[in-house]
């Protein structure tokens, strides 16, 4: 199985090279005038029509790499047999130590920025290239059979070619909120890490797509064809396509502005999901043909999305909840066995009692090796939503059941905390969450393996006030007859409370309230929504969702679009096409995800009638952790001198994680950068989506 791994390892590679390669001589003059028509000329066919050679040379091999890599990472967990460490042994430490903390970019690092600007060189390259391909037709005698001066020609082509690079940024813009897609996997990311991606990747979309739009108002105000704005031709550029497509990214741009989030959060959410719209318009503005470029990157979110819309589909089985005094909640949920995540893995959960159209993420806070049959999150009431939440839980009225509806959870493919010496967890306020996760399946480790070599883990968790202090009672599951034992974890916890400088008389009486609560039968366990194979799954849904998008586009084009337009494009409508094979795509993507979703809901069911009904609420005192107690100290009036800390933890690698405010994660990845230590290995958490 090892040998087939690194065989599907080694083909990957090289076709990701190859779509590299083809990503960099697409601009060229070889590849415009010789390799393009040779290809045309040969993949053209009456079934796939114009957008027969596109779909070969970039649609074709990015599936192909979603496809197998799924393959991959499927024989990468049975190996593992869904052990937590790395397969990587490669020391990226200066590759991944923190070079930018302050800026637009946000923390950044060596690697990260390496990359960021390969990716904008790509972008100049692209239109230096562009720019000269298209000038080098230009002279006074081909401007004047068109009626313009040379630089209105000019600026003509130079539209055009902002528009054609603006095409490469978004043929990735997909790919890092693809939660559960197989690329970014691949390469070691999760999507909570690659939104800075994604935002990254959108602002330069819309800088380049509006430069495009600008360019030719200009173009046409000084050509006196202004009236083009209104252009929707039968079979051409739809000019209207493309200015309402700049419209809904503006739309989007403008409401992602962090002061607008922050404070409309919801307006925020929702105008995110005129991306639909904006895809569909493009694709009406550019033609199929030519959208057949970027549409991988949309066809993998497009899966992605729908499986998501499946599983929220379904109330899922929450058993009983936990109410801390610093107005925080712990929510207990049923779970499948075969359901196997990551630490600081993440679920979006939804209360339609609160909201129906809202989702929020919400870190993973159990572990599923020490608690198989449970998964738990912790949410503190900080936002309108979360506030209301607890409202509804702590009400004095009695609750049998909450409605809620999970998507998830998406987390690491892997994790590589183990490789480290010491493990030093800092983190502000609820970011503490994400640690949780990774102390629980700590303490699984060390309790179950006589072999085992964990980590010294030090817990750095500042809070405002003492009553924060009950999130600490949290880091143990909720069963006090747990077998595990905590004392062969080498573990310390240093908390800080920022704003008060003595505790207060109630601190050692504070109080836990258990709500037990009855589920419906119809309540299912969380569960993986393609089952416990879900990579071999979600590799059968991409290539045969694309056989079937291949079948029907070959059987449309052949038989009702050939027979009009004979693969000229000048007489079937442009617009028309295109919806149809939109249709197609929605089409492919919904009855094979549909298929499979219904095969393995199945074996789904008869594990949740095995599940019984939970009873009443309680009330118990704060569970007896008594080693958990002694091995925490308690600072008050006081902030952590994170600096002293980090530079004095001894061994060759230690692993610096942090969660929490922007400023302390930007502190703690300055500390990181500095040089100081080289033993120090940064990695952050994102507060927030």
């Amino acid at each position: 199985m090892e040998k087939i791994r690194a065989a599907i390892k080694l083909l990957l590679m090289l076709v990701i090279l190859g779509i590299i390669f083809i990503w960099i001589m697409m601009p060229t003059g070889a590849y415009r005038n010789k390799w393009w028509p040779n290809i045309k000329v040969t993949v053209n066919s009456t079934y796939f029509g114009t957008q027969g050679a596109t779909m070969l040379i970039f649609t074709f091999p990015v599936l192909f790499v979603a496809s197998l890599g799924c393959v991959y990472l499927h024989l990468g967990k049975k190996l593992n047999g869904n052990k937590k460490e790395s397969n990587w042994k490669i020391n990226q430490s200066g590759w991944k130590r923190p070079l930018l903390v302050k800026g637009s970019l946000g923390i950044v690092s060596n690697i990260e920025l390496a990359l960021f600007f390969t990716f904008i060189v790509l972008l100049i390259w692209s239109l230096a290239n562009y720019i000269h391909l298209y000038f080098a037709t230009i002279t006074p005698k081909s401007a004047a059979a068109k009626g313009l001066k040379v630089w209105q020609y000019k600026l003509d082509e130079s539209a055009l070619a902002i528009a054609v690079v603006g095409n490469i940024a978004l043929s990735f813009l997909f790919y890092p909120v693809a939660r559960g897609s197989s690329v970014l996997p691949l390469f070691g990311l999760t999507s909570e890490v690659s939104i800075k991606y994604h935002i990254w990747l959108g602002n330069i979309v819309v800088i380049l797509f509006t430069a495009h739009g600008l360019c030719y108002i200009i173009f046409w105000g000084v050509t006196k064809h202004i009236n083009k704005m209104l252009r929707w031709d039968f079979a051409d550029v739809s000019n209207v396509a493309g200015e309402i497509t700049l419209l809904i990214m503006l739309t989007i741009r403008a409401t992602s502005i962090p002061r607008i989030r922050r404070k409309m959060f919801e307006l925020f959410y929702y105008a995110h999901h005129l991306y639909f719209l904006a895809v569909v318009f493009f694709i009406l503005h550019v033609g199929f043909s030519f959208a057949c470029i970027t549409l991988p990157g949309f066809y993998i979110f497009l899966i992605d999305r729908f499986l998501r819309f499946l599983q929220s589909r379904q109330k899922v089985r929450l058993t009983s909840a936990r109410l801390l005094s610093c107005q925080t909640v712990e929510l207990n949920f049923s779970k499948s066995q075969g359901l196997n995540y990551n630490p600081t893995s993440t679920i979006f959960v939804n209360v339609p009692s609160i909201s129906k159209l809202q989702w929020h993420p919400f870190t993973v806070t159990s572990s599923s090796d020490l608690d198989p049959e449970n998964l738990s999150v912790v949410i503190k009431g900080e936002g309108r939503w979360t506030t209301k939440l607890y409202e509804l839980i702590s009400s004095p009225s009695s609750m049998d059941r909450l409605e809620v509806s999970v998507e998830g959870p998406y987390g690491p493919a892997s994790t590589d905390f183990l490789r480290h010496d010491t493990l030093v967890m800092v983190s502000g306020g609820s970011g503490i969450t994400p640690f949780i996760s990774i102390i629980r399946d700590l303490i699984f480790s060390t309790s179950t393996k006589l072999d085992h070599r964990a980590p010294r883990v030090i817990l750095v968790a500042a809070f405002k006030n003492s009553s924060d202090l009950t999130m600490l009672d949290v880091i143990l599951p909720p069963s006090a007859a747990t077998p595990y034992d905590i004392s062969k974890l080498q573990l310390q916890i240093e908390a800080f409370v920022t704003r008060e400088k003595e505790p207060t008389t109630h601190d050692n009486k504070a109080m836990i309230r258990e709500v037990r609560l009855k589920p419906r039968p119809t309540d299912a366990p969380i569960s993986a929504i393609l089952g416990p194979s879900s990579w071999l799954w979600l590799g059968a849904i991409i290539a045969s969702s694309f056989v079937v998008f291949l079948v029907s586009t070959g059987v449309i084009t052949r038989y009702y679009v050939y027979p009009i337009d004979r693969n000229t494009g000048a007489i079937f409508s442009w617009s028309l096409k295109s919806v149809l094979y939109i249709l197609v795509v929605c089409f492919s993507i919904a009855t094979t995800a549909s298929a499979s979703v219904l095969w393995n809901k199945k074996q789904k069911v008869m594990e949740a009638m095995q599940i019984q009904n939970m009873g009443t609420q309680r009330e118990l005192e704060s569970l007896p952790h008594q080693s958990l107690a002694q091995l925490t100290n308690v600072y008050y009036g006081e902030r952590p001198n994170l600096k002293k800390m980090l530079l004095e933890c001894k061994g060759s690698s230690v692993g610096v994680m942090v969660c929490g405010p922007t400023e302390l994660s930007k502190e703690v990845a300055a500390i990181c950068g500095s040089g100081l230590a080289e033993n120090l290995h940064f990695q952050s958490f994102s507060f927030s989506w």
